[in-house]
């Protein structure tokens, strides 16, 4: 929990910056409203509960229907935990007293969800005033949705900020502490153990399935790019001569992995295979070669765009000039998603477009989940991708500024290979950055573990 009380400090020192900066009194409350459990549609059957991500970064509670406030002016944190009624303890186990939250999730104080209220007016150092709340309000742009900020009873007797907290709050969670980036770490070695071990046990005749919804897709489901959702299940049933590729990663103490990896199901690589994989694997490796502070993402995706297109011009699948390609938007034919996004809490940390950052219009670019400078502390994954789809092929092909550039008798063979993507979670450091995942990414590499070698590979 000594994370958490760090989060709320780091945000307590940003809004008092900014109130210094823009000649502001610094008091109020920053109220935060945690999830509430969900039941499958009309039935009791309760879904599997996830905390709010910001209530989640801020206080750590792992239960539902918890409030959370920090005194601007005092520091101090408060819980509110809900008042359960007494047969709680028969169907659902022990009532946990206050003093159990006040010492597990180490904050100041701990009342009911039904003192909030009188306790914020309680705590307000100036009484003739209405109490000032900082409430968490704005868009998130990944999903388009935008937060809700915490309601309560009694809310109409204080004084409410929509904007100040949202932007302050998600910056907060951009630039990653040791620590965060400690659990991080934990989350990816445990993602990359579990992707060398899914390499060793693919065979087959298996089929795609998995546990929770991740991406595990073969062959032509390669090129679905958010394959697994309810109407493509990862039901298909591995075949000789698939490709396989995997997105998936483990999630600790609320911190997340996100790692792809490609291979083939038979264990070896062919011809063909080879090309498209050390295409994608060369944009890796010239990004990561490439981050560091100051970097433009924009400028990252556009590399992988141009290495990935180098290759396939190399090998005769496209014709032409890369740069003329490039001009066109040719590469986002073949990688039509962002290059990566930031991670934490979420899958896509939240943060990628602060104000006064525009979404590109571009094909391909217009899917980046940020278009940032890259800054020491960021964790992003690094995630090109080469797919052959036909719904981006057909149209690029018949459109005379783009036509030119397909070898229409070279494509038609790679129209069932589906696609490989190669991704990493990579942390940006004071001169470079970190590759935080380790799997097999070597074609060599990934034969001599699918064929039972350790791994690392002994030198």
């Amino acid at each position: 929990m000594d994370l958490h009380v760090s989060n709320r400090r780091k945000l307590l020192d940003s809004l008092r910056h900014h109130f210094a900066d823009s000649s502001r009194p610094s008091h109020g409350f920053v109220p935060l409203q945690g999830g509430e459990e969900q039941t499958r549609y009309c039935t009791d059957h309760i879904e599997l509960f996830r905390q709010e991500s910001y209530f989640a970064y801020l206080f750590g509670v792992h239960e539902p229907g918890f409030y959370g406030a920090i005194d601007i002016s005092t520091g101090k944190s408060i819980l509110f935990a809900p008042r359960l009624p007494a047969d709680y303890a028969v169907w659902l186990g022990e009532i946990k007293p206050l003093s159990y939250f006040k010492e597990s999730y180490m904050v100041d104080l701990v009342y009911y969800v039904d003192e909030l209220k009188g306790t914020l007016e309680n705590l307000f150092e100036e009484k003739e005033k209405n109490p000032l709340l900082f409430l968490l309000h704005g868009l998130n742009t990944d999903s388009n949705n935008y937060s809700k900020p915490a309601k309560f009873e009694g809310m109409e007797n204080f004084e409410i900020d929509l904007t100040t907290l949202r932007p302050i709050l998600t910056e907060c969670r951009v630039l990653k502490s040791e620590q965060e980036l400690a659990i991080i770490q934990y989350a990816n070695d445990v993602s990359s153990e579990a992707h060398i071990q899914v390499m060793r046990n693919a065979k087959v005749g298996m089929k795609e399935h998995c546990s929770y919804t991740c991406i595990c897709a073969t062959g032509h489901n390669s090129s679905v790019l958010h394959y697994g959702h309810a109407a493509a299940p990862n039901d298909k049933i591995l075949e000789d001569g698939d490709m396989a590729l995997m997105d998936m990663g483990a999630e600790y103490s609320f911190y997340g992995s996100d790692i792809t990896c490609s291979f083939p199901i038979n264990g070896k690589f062919t011809k063909d295979q080879t090309i498209i994989y050390n295409a994608v694997l060369q944009a890796r490796n010239n990004v990561i070669s490439s981050m560091r502070p100051g970097v433009s993402w924009v400028n990252m995706h556009k590399l992988a765009e141009k290495t990935i297109l180098e290759a396939l011009n190399k090998e005769g699948i496209v014709q032409g000039n890369v740069e003329e390609m490039m001009a066109e938007r040719v590469g986002a034919v073949f990688m039509p998603h962002g290059l990566g996004h930031l991670l934490g809490i979420d899958t896509h940390d939240p943060g990628g477009y602060a104000e006064g950052l525009e979404r590109p219009t571009e094909p391909g670019l217009r899917s980046l989940r940020t278009v940032r400078e890259l800054q020491k502390g960021m964790v992003i994954t690094v995630e090109p991708g080469c797919y052959f789809i036909e719904a981006l092929l057909k149209p690029a092909s018949e459109n005379p500024a783009t036509a030119k550039f397909f070898n229409h008798e070279k494509l038609e063979k790679f129209k069932k290979f589906g696609g490989v993507r190669i991704e990493s979670d990579v942390c940006v450091t004071a001169d470079g950055c970190r590759n935080m995942t380790n799997c097999p990414r070597e074609t060599w590499e990934i034969e001599a573990v699918m064929a039972g070698a350790p791994w690392p590979l002994k030198q």
